[in-house]
């Protein structure tokens, strides 16, 4: 099940380009969702690189991002069973 997210232009862009770099290096199709959760790994590590994907949305903070990311975790292993 797929949600739908508003994203700024240049965050699409941005999220286009790490998809981009993604399938470079694995060498087969990346998309949109598979970036996100890349950055979200990533983002643990380097925060900075995460809010200047994410900083497009004033009033989300980087935590926020991140506990939100969780509960759609959770969410997604009670329905599928993951």
């Amino acid at each position: 099940m797929s949600e739908t997210i508003k994203v700024s232009k240049e965050a699409k862009a941005e999220l286009v380009r790490v998809a981009a770099a993604l399938q470079a290096q694995s060498g087969r199709r990346v998309d949109l969702d598979e970036a996100i959760k890349h950055l979200l790994k990533s983002g643990k590590r380097d925060p900075a690189s995460l809010a200047s994907i994410f900083g497009s949305v004033p009033e989300l903070s980087l935590d926020d991002l991140l506990n939100e990311r969780a509960r759609d975790e959770q969410r997604a292993k009670r329905k599928y069973g993951l």
